[in-house]
């Protein structure tokens, strides 16, 4: 546990200082390609609760620092979780991408309307959100996919992390 808690640690760690570099904004909205990358690689490799939590804290520290906006939350916790649930029943890669981009891309950026009408005043009609959304973690599950898909990077993880 202490080992996937580090992980998870790190890869927050990576999704916040990448934050104020890599995104692209979107009205209100701040898309981040590498929120969705962390999100596709913490769903394979440490399962639903770790994803979920990396997103959450990910999302929250964007915030405090005031580089991310409150439309990260439905999203990227969606497409966490989503992706996660896919990939633990599958086994599947391409299945853990999708959906990151189903989650977040769809579901999330329509789960963040009522977020941008009420809390931030935005005017934008209830799917403005998901083409940025799905443009954004489309980029990062590929990067993501790309990732998973190179064995030496995964068994070494998979060695440090489930190694007795």
């Amino acid at each position: 546990m202490t080992k996937k808690l580090t992980l998870t640690a790190l890869l927050v760690g990576i999704g916040t200082l990448t934050s104020h570099i890599i995104y692209i904004p979107a009205g209100v909205a701040k898309c981040f390609p590498v929120q969705h990358m962390i999100n596709v690689l913490t769903a394979v490799l440490l399962g639903p609760k770790y994803a979920v939590f990396s997103a959450f804290t990910i999302s929250t520290l964007r915030n405090i620092l005031g580089v991310g906006s409150l439309l990260a939350f439905p999203g990227s916790m969606i497409g966490a979780f989503l992706s996660a649930l896919l990939y633990q029943y599958s086994q599947r890669l391409s299945l853990a991408a999708l959906g990151e981009i189903i989650g977040t891309g769809i579901l999330g950026a329509i789960a963040a309307y009522p977020l941008a009408s009420i809390l931030m005043g935005s005017t934008k009609g209830a799917f403005f959100f998901v083409i940025p959304f799905a443009a954004s973690s489309i980029a990062g599950s590929i990067i993501a996919y790309l990732i998973c898909r190179n064995k030496s990077i995964t068994q070494l993880i998979n060695q440090y992390i489930y190694k007795q």
